[in-house]
């Protein structure tokens, strides 16, 4: 069985978790995503960070945002780099960057939720292997990504239109890339099955999804509700 083969994903699957980020975005800021409008009980001391997961920001922030997406998932792109105009809100990422990681507040650990079709497993693929070989480019590539991003399963995410794209940003060997994601793509699709099912256990069955302190954000939430959650901790 083809490596890629092994995360393919039945499209009523794909479906149902558009309609539930949909409804998590719908909900509103601390919008349920459990039946009776209760969200889960969430602890970012039990979230685990690892060598292998990207990490933007001072290791030693007194706050740390957890971050599950899909680079397939237009609620991403809303709250990372915005510009979708059914989603029409203020990305809260360029925010918390300049004014909590630039500052040494806060530090964002990016986890894979690959749940949208191969595309996305594609994407996750790539995002490891960028972070392996060019830690400190990582971010600009993961915003550019999300720039890039089309109408969700359209044209742009897989293998070709990713090493497209990296070849526009400086630093970036796109060949040296091919080769580690061939070269590790069972390693990668490990990492990229632990973060889902780390996400899981935490009750997360969308994206994007955060946890900070003892508060789980799911969804597309306002730059406020972040900066809120992330002041209490300081």
């Amino acid at each position: 069985m083809d490596a890629l083969q092994k995360f393919s994903i039945p499209l009523a699957i794909v479906i149902a978790g558009a309609l539930i980020a949909f409804a998590v975005y719908n909900s509103g800021p601390g919008g349920a995503i459990q039946p009776g409008g209760q969200l889960p009980t969430v602890d970012i001391n039990d979230v685990v960070i690892g060598p292998d997961d990207p990490v933007l920001g001072n290791a030693n922030a007194p706050v740390t945002l957890a971050y599950w997406f899909d680079y397939q998932c237009p609620f991403c792109k809303a709250v990372d780099v915005g510009g979708v105009p059914q989603i029409p809100i203020e990305p809260a990422l360029p925010i918390l960057v300049r004014d909590y990681v630039e500052t040494g507040k806060l530090k964002i650990v990016f986890k894979d939720y690959a749940f949208l079709g191969e595309d996305s497993v594609t994407a996750a693929l790539y995002k490891n292997a960028v972070w392996d070989l060019y830690p400190d480019t990582f971010y600009e590539w993961h915003e550019a990504m999300f720039v890039a991003q089309d109408e969700e399963h359209g044209g742009f995410g897989n293998e070709e239109s990713i090493l497209a794209l990296i070849r526009t940003i400086p630093g970036l060997d796109a060949g040296l890339l091919q080769a580690r994601v061939a070269e590790r793509t069972d390693e990668y699709l490990t990492r990229i099955e632990e973060d889902r099912n780390e996400g899981s256990s935490f009750g997360i069955n969308g994206t994007p999804s955060f946890i900070t302190g003892k508060v789980l954000i799911p969804g597309a939430d306002s730059p406020e509700a972040f900066i809120a959650a992330i002041d209490a901790q300081l």
